[in-house]
């Protein structure tokens, strides 16, 4: 069994912090490790609990095996003339409690935001619209985090039972 009783943002790295779970938890997944799908639809709203939308997609970077964009969804009307948004990752506060998100910007802010239709989507991995975007957010894109000094034991290089003699 996990309890949890801190009060407060966790801290990540590159990730997207999370509050309101400072309750009491059985066995279970989530807050910290959550499928990717129980994400998809949650409501997105900014600090003055203004409706800013909902999490369509989750864009994974597969090279690193880190979550890079949450596809946000705005505007329109049942689907229809919505834009959308790839917010970092680390752009975003998972509200456990609310079971929504909330992204520190200004609803204007968001309309004039770059963006894109469903049917025709930017390069992700075009170097120059990542930091775009990472900019726009005001948040430092996740390929920056310095990651070299975590040893990850699945790999030969993290492991200290698999050097080469």
């Amino acid at each position: 069994m996990v309890t949890r009783t801190d009060i407060g943002p966790t801290t990540t790295t590159g990730g997207a912090p999370i509050i309101g779970a400072d309750q009491t938890r059985s066995d279970g997944p989530g807050p910290e490790v959550m499928s990717a799908e129980t994400l998809i639809g949650d409501s997105v709203v900014n600090s003055a609990g203004e409706d800013l939308g909902d999490i369509k997609a989750i864009m994974l970077d597969v090279t690193t095996g880190r979550i890079a964009y949450a596809v946000l969804s705005f505007g329109g009307f049942l689907g229809v003339g919505n834009k959308l948004f790839a917010i970092p990752w680390s752009a975003l506060t998972l509200d456990a409690a609310e079971k929504r998100f909330i992204l520190n910007i200004a609803k204007d802010r968001l309309e004039n935001a770059p963006g894109f239709d469903k049917d025709h989507w930017p390069s992700m991995a075009e170097p120059s619209w990542a930091s775009e975007i990472h900019a726009y957010y005001d948040v430092r894109p996740y390929w920056d985090d310095n990651l070299a000094s975590v040893r990850d034991p699945r790999t030969s290089a993290g492991s200290e039972d698999s050097k080469v003699f």
